[in-house]
């Protein structure tokens, strides 16, 4: 008997300042990483698929952004002050 199936994960990569795209307001954004994976005897063995979201903690709205639009918003979090709430000027975000 072979036991097999899959198995989410979820990292957060970071939380940015953004201008919600759906209630307009700036706030903070939490950018998320899900990663599915393939287990085999309870053992997660490759990924199956990944996909990246932005969440707004104002009005819970998610987004689905690409890989290399999440880079991006990584990228510049780091050149900012890390992964954390970002004391820059707030940046209109629309995938």
């Amino acid at each position: 008997m072979i036991i097999f199936g899959t198995k989410g994960y979820l990292y957060q990569l970071a939380i940015l300042t953004l201008v919600c795209g759906r209630c307009g307001n700036p706030a903070a954004h939490t950018l998320r990483k899900h990663v599915t994976k393939f287990s085999l005897f309870f053992i997660p063995l490759f990924p199956v698929s990944t996909k990246y979201t932005t969440q707004c903690t104002f009005c819970g709205a998610e987004e689905r952004v690409t890989k290399e639009a999440a880079d991006h918003l990584l990228t510049q979090s780091a050149a900012g002050q890390g992964p954390h709430i970002s004391a820059q000027p707030q940046q209109q975000y629309r995938p």
